[in-house]
């Protein structure tokens, strides 16, 4: 286990607190005028899915869980579980979609992408930074339209509702960035 300063946390980091296993879903730097900094920390426990708040020191230390990733290809959603398939032994695992969090947003069938293990335990993908999905449904461009900031909702493949510019229509396929979750540009 390698020791990581609070201040030095990072969004979407694995930790270990006492026997449990941590996902850092947000995280806050607050330095209150003249007293002592401090990090605020959301996080979801692994196992148990349960959300907690934590108030850190700037001088607490934290157990940072090591992982090892697996290529797998992602196969299909059964209710609340993502069933991945590991592509040099054919072993299948499922993953709960509270353990993948906003991850299944950008899930295509037959993706390959790096499933990250625990021990044994998957606890987590991580995604390339950018996917290509299909719009589902968008309104019509606008013909003519000149101005730049001039942005339509519309909806892909896996759900997801992101902002595209008017040019964009109902059957395109758009690069998704995977971190923010915004439009690149067409594929």
């Amino acid at each position: 286990m390698a020791s990581i300063n609070a201040t030095r946390l990072k969004k979407g980091m694995l930790v270990k607190i006492d026997q449990d296993l941590f996902r850092v879903l947000e995280l806050q730097h607050v330095t209150p005028g003249n007293l002592r900094g401090f990090v605020r920390v959301k996080f979801r426990n692994i196992r148990s899915g349960n959300l907690s708040d934590q108030k850190l020191r700037s001088e607490d230390t934290l157990d940072r869980a090591t992982l090892d990733e697996r290529e797998m290809q992602y196969l299909y959603q059964d209710g609340d579980d993502y069933y991945f398939m590991d592509t040099t032994s054919y072993e299948q695992i499922h993953i709960s979609s509270e353990a993948l969090g906003e991850s299944t947003n950008y899930l295509k069938p037959e993706m390959t992408i790096k499933v990250e293990f625990y021990g044994t335990e998957p606890v987590g993908i991580e995604l390339p930074p950018q996917v290509d999905l299909k719009v589902l449904d968008t309104a019509p461009g606008i013909k003519g339209a000149t101005a730049n900031n001039q942005i339509k909702p519309a909806t892909l493949e896996t759900g997801l509702v992101v902002n595209v510019p008017p040019f964009v229509n109902t059957g395109d396929v758009v690069k998704i960035n995977t971190e923010t979750g915004e439009y690149l540009s067409r594929a």
